[in-house]
This record gives structure tokens, sequence and C-alpha cells, in this order.
């Protein structure tokens, strides 16, 4: 048993719990994760200026992307989905390490923007009527909620959800951390983040 999931990069538990899904014709939460995991893996593959990191374990896959800025810092999106929630899907956690002061100011006014604008135009779909959010230097975790449509629930539906998300955001902060008139990026970028949201499942 051991042996055989080793094999498979699963826990000794984990490996019981396919068993007894599979006899059953059930999937388990450890499955639906691994297949949102392996869709996403798929996506990025295909998608321009993102590596996907070997998984750490069976909750995290860690997405990165280089920033067009002096010596091209590594922006890490590190995404823990949750076995047990009905109400979250999981947490992505974006971090960038830079010792550059300019850059690190920067990177707090774009989190901070995008906070704001995410709980003007999404906040309505959480319950505490609030995005859930967390800002510190060179950090960004958000909370993505179970989308409300039972067809987006899917392992494939949530794993674009979440794709979605990751390449929007990277795209806004390069942009934003490129800028020479901040001000301005922000009007564009908001306008920008309305028109994607009408095609976007909500997380």
């Amino acid at each position: 048993m051991d042996q055989i999931a080793c094999e498979r990069g699963v826990s000794r538990s984990g490996m019981i719990n396919r068993i007894l899904a599979d006899y059953l014709s059930y999937a388990t939460p450890e499955e639906k994760i691994g297949d949102i995991f392996s869709c996403m893996e798929h996506f990025f593959s295909e998608a321009e200026n993102f590596q996907v990191r070997s998984r750490q374990s069976e909750t995290m896959l860690t997405v990165r992307s280089a920033l067009v800025y002096r010596y091209h810092p590594t922006v890490r999106y590190a995404l823990e989905l949750f076995r047990q929630s009905s109400a979250a899907v999981g947490e992505l956690r974006v971090s960038l390490r830079t010792k550059n002061p300019v850059l690190e100011a920067r990177l707090m006014e774009f989190f901070k923007f995008r906070n704001r604008i995410e709980n003007r135009w999404l906040k309505k779909f959480f319950p505490s009527d609030h995005v859930p959010c967390e800002i510190g230097p060179g950090r960004f975790h958000r909370t993505f909620l179970t989308p409300a449509a039972e067809q987006n629930r899917t392992a494939e539906a949530i794993a674009l959800a979440i794709c979605d998300y990751i390449q929007e955001f990277d795209r806004q902060l390069k942009q934003y951390a490129g800028s020479d008139s901040p001000v301005k990026t922000q009007v564009k970028l908001e306008w920008e983040y309305q028109n994607h949201l009408k095609n976007s499942i909500i997380i």
C-alpha cells in the first residue's frame, strides 16, 4: 500500500480513500482536487510566461511568472485547495520577494487597488458582503468562493475560473508595475476588469 501511494504521489490515507472511492463509484475530495490541478497544469502548459512547479502536496499547486522589471523578479502564485468546505474552494497566495523599495511600494499600491475593485464589483456575491483578502509587504492572499451555479462546480469549471483569475491578475500586476502613470492605469485597469467579469465565473 505504502509503495503504491508513493509511486502515485499521494499519502497512505489518500490512497485508501481513492481505493474506497473507486469501489463505491464516488469521487473523493482528493480526487476532485487532483482533477482541478491536472486541468490547471494543462492550461498553464499552453499559456505564455507561466511555469508550473511540481506539486508540493495533494492540496497545493504553485505557478510562477516573471515580472518585466529590473532583474526580472518572480511572482509566485501558490494555490491551496480545501478538502472540506462548502463555502470556499481554496486560497490563492500571491507573493514576490524584492529588496527594491520602489517596486515594493508599487506592489502594495497594486494589491490595495485590486482589493478595492474586487470589493466594489464582487462583494455582493460573498456572504460577509466582503471579499476575503489579506495584504502585506509583497503578498496578497485571496480566498476563492465556491461558484454559485451547480454547473460551475465541476473540476474543469473551477480550474478554468482559477486559471482565468491568475492570468488576469498577473496581466494587471505587470501593467501596473511598469506604468509611468499609476492613476491613469488604475482607471484603465478597472474598466478592463469590469469587462472581464462579464464572461467570468465568480470565485
